[in-house]
């Protein structure tokens, strides 16, 4: 058994294809192919179920493949180990966000990164909350910056900071009249959300249960209005200005972006303030724990940016 070879078929559990695990691999499929079935034949044990048109995993395969990925971690540990002295914050690392956090979040986060570590550049992902805790499973990310909730097995979870909800209105709306919105409120208005799928639509309609039956309500044409659903908060923040509707934002998407005064307005919440819980999540077996501090420090620099930037919707209100 060799590392080449659980590296081998960890890549094929991932791709389950041949061909594609070979070229990530930068083998040829027969070199990939043989060291597989030399693997499987060691163990005593077939790893893949294979047929014309699928590769499945089984089920001992699966424990053996995670397994494979642990060995795998470890090897960069020692690697690292041996470098006596080596700069864990001098090479790339690779870092996700989910959508509605990393186009707020990095404009502030890199120049701090930058300060701290300037020989540290960012391979920067935006994706799902899933395809994220897959990829960071993989070793494809290095670290991820999600909302809470979020569990993975051998994964450390550091909060970084909160962040309120606020309410996204056209300026020349009546509800700007007012200093705080409720939720009662926002169900008697034309809702503006992200589609099934996203977390942070989620975590709003968790934040107001009775937005819950009212959207059910306007999906099967039951209410007086719509819910309009947008592929992204951008897309969303544009749909308001142009006066299709209202909407929630985190404050940071809400103040992040600029359009000529008199076009958008904020508002926030009544109490109790629905908010969420931006965290950073990686590996235990990461071998570079220097640049996971380095990047949760900078990262939790965001939180005064993100206390200065609060005090923008209040100053809006007149």
């Amino acid at each position: 058994m060799t590392l080449t070879e659980l590296r081998y078929v960890v890549t094929l559990a991932r791709e389950r294809h041949f061909g594609r695990a070979a070229e990530r691999c930068h083998v040829s499929q027969p070199t990939l192919s043989v060291a597989v079935r030399k693997l499987e034949e060691e163990l005593g044990i077939p790893l893949f179920e294979r047929s014309k048109s699928n590769i499945r995993v089984t089920e001992s395969g699966l424990r053996i493949v995670e397994q494979a990925q642990r060995v795998l971690d470890q090897v960069g540990v020692i690697k690292d180990m041996a470098q006596d002295g080596k700069n864990q914050l001098s090479s790339p690392l690779k870092v996700g966000a989910i959508y509605t956090i990393g186009p707020y979040l990095f404009p502030h986060l890199l120049p701090e990164l930058r300060r701290a570590a300037p020989d540290m550049s960012l391979y920067i992902e935006e994706n799902y909350t899933a395809s994220l805790r897959q990829k960071l499973r993989h070793s494809e990310l290095d670290a991820i910056i999600v909302a809470l909730p979020f569990e993975e097995a051998e994964v450390v979870t550091l909060p970084l900071y909160d962040e309120p909800f606020v309410v996204l209105l056209p300026a020349d709306h009546p509800l700007t009249a007012c200093d705080e919105i409720t939720a009662e409120q926002l169900a008697q208005e034309q809702l503006l959300l992200l589609g099934p799928g996203h977390c942070f639509r989620d975590q709003v309609l968790e934040s107001f249960p009775l937005l819950v039956a009212t959207v059910t309500r306007r999906r099967e044409g039951n209410g007086p209005t719509l819910v309009t659903e947008g592929s992204s908060l951008e897309t969303i923040r544009h749909m308001v200005a142009s006066g299709l509707g209202v909407t929630v934002l985190p404050l940071s998407a809400a103040t992040g972006m600029r359009y000529h005064e008199g076009v958008l307005a904020v508002r926030p919440f009544a109490a109790p303030v629905p908010f969420r819980t931006v965290a950073l999540a990686w590996r235990v077996t990461f071998p570079r724990p220097k640049a996971i501090d380095v990047l949760s420090l900078a990262a939790s620099q965001c939180r005064v940016v993100a206390k200065a930037s609060a005090a923008k919707p209040a100053a809006a209100k007149g």
